[in-house]
């Protein structure tokens, strides 16, 4: 019987559930001591453990989604994205965050991403609730890195420029405003702070102009010759100047009037005046931007070249600078190598007291960038260096755009360069000896169908 009673007392000290069960079933008298031992050892052991798991549900239901960021910031020197995010952030913003990742003179600035156009498409020409706000915040990031405030009509006023950035370049498809902040209070700041009022009356009528066009609409009617806006340069310049003067030769005074008359151009055709609130003018070309993807254009570009609709577009905004305030500012377009033949030469062309959009539109007649060297010895000297750290960094020929104001370089874009079926070859045998590419890059670049 000793023996009986030690088997049942091991089996209870054993096997706990067991235990419970047994003495649930039978009279409780005798095997109450070992009931309460038994049942006492698991909850020793497992009450901390159901305090945690409790703890743990309640502590995820508390907890605020992280929102989803559609803004990514660059400037001195720091970016949130970098040049492998062009799915996200489009080719053109992606490298500019690589420029300003490897310190390059790249103007502040921020990216929304191409999952905002995706968006905009899919929700009726909607933006996300948390997009204005991440927007607002890209734009603090620049007045800080500027000094500057967007809107302001006391001091130097923030401008920027809004352009398009696909995942592939589709160079010309899409559209790009400048100047945007500018109002009739805005533009006498600017006039104010750089004692130069030709150059901020200039920029407010760019930026009628192009605004009127890309996000109102003024665009020619059917019948109609010219574009809405350039006739009315044009029949301005002869009913004052008796001829065809170049855009750099309007006054202060003359761009004020075709100010005026560009905004009532926009009232005649839109039912509505020119927007002067800043925010608005931003968040109407963004979305501006966004509809040009799916603009004639591009649609006939995306067909021809084989990309997808569903990628979209990303939006770049970023701080303006300035190539039209003298003779000591200028724009202009490059390829760190020849495009036609391959030599391993500077090429490209620039204007002098230009935006951007002039050397692109045949405003004027460009000059070869070679001539920079005379006009702008410092300048042309800072984009050799540019040029040298670009092939170095991204192992190609690098086809970029640049403004320089007042002396001073800044770097707006680049791409890969495309070029020629001969000077790829030549482009490619010369890095090979350069040591920036290996013999199988070289290969892949020239398929042998080329």
């Amino acid at each position: 019987m000793a023996t009986k009673k030690q088997a049942v007392k091991s089996a209870a000290k054993k096997s706990a559930p067991q235990a419970a069960k047994k003495s649930a079933a039978k009279p409780a008298v005798k095997k109450a001591p070992a009931a309460k031992k038994s049942a006492a050892k698991p909850a020793a052991k497992t009450a901390p453990a159901a305090k945690k798991s409790a703890a743990k549900p309640a502590a995820q239901k508390s907890a605020t989604p992280k929102a989803i960021k559609y803004v990514y910031t660059w400037g001195a020197g720091k970016a949130d994205g970098n040049g492998s995010m062009k799915a996200l952030l489009g080719g053109k913003g992606a490298n500019l965050a690589e420029m300003t990742r490897i310190n390059l003179p790249v103007p502040p600035g921020f990216t929304m991403t191409t999952e905002v156009c995706t968006y905009f498409y899919d929700h009726k020409r909607s933006y996300p609730s948390v997009l204005e706000a991440q927007v607002k915040a890209g734009i603090v990031n620049m007045e800080k890195l500027m000094g500057y405030k967007f809107g302001d009509a006391k001091g130097f006023p923030l401008l920027v420029a809004v352009r398009s950035g696909a995942r592939d370049s589709m160079p010309g498809m899409m559209d790009t405003i400048l100047n945007l902040g500018l109002n009739d209070d805005t533009v006498k700041s600017l006039a104010a702070a750089t004692k130069n009022e030709r150059f901020a009356w200039d920029c407010y009528r760019r930026f009628i102009q192009m605004y009127g066009d890309v996000v109102m609409g003024v665009q020619k009617l059917e019948g109609e010759e010219h574009e809405p806006f350039e006739t009315v340069i044009e029949n301005y310049k002869h009913e004052q100047h008796g001829e065809n003067i170049i855009d750099s030769d309007l006054s202060a005074a003359d761009n004020q009037e075709l100010v005026k008359r560009f905004k009532a151009l926009v009232k005649a055709r839109c039912g509505k005046s020119f927007p002067t609130d800043p925010w608005q003018q931003l968040m109407g070309a963004a979305g501006a931007v966004f509809g040009s993807w799916m603009n004639d254009r591009a649609s006939v570009y995306r067909r021809k070249y084989n990309i997808p609709s569903a990628w979209g577009t990303a939006v770049n905004v970023q701080a303006m600078v300035y190539g039209n305030t003298g003779p000591t500012s200028g724009s202009g377009v490059a390829f760190t190598r020849n495009p036609a033949n391959g030599t391993d030469e500077f090429y490209g062309e620039f204007l002098i007291n230009a935006q951007g959009e002039d050397v692109v539109a045949g405003v004027r007649t460009p000059e070869p960038v070679l001539n920079l060297k005379k006009e702008m010895p410092k300048s042309y000297a800072e984009l050799l260096k540019v040029r040298q750290i670009l092939e170095k960094h991204f192992k190609d020929v690098q086809d970029v755009e640049f403004t320089i104001q007042e002396g001073k370089l800044f770097m707006l874009q680049t791409r890969n360069g495309k070029r020629t079926a001969a000077a790829a070859l030549k482009i490619s045998m010369d890095m090979v000896k350069e040591k920036l590419i290996d013999w199988e890059t070289a290969v892949l670049r020239n398929p042998a169908d080329q």
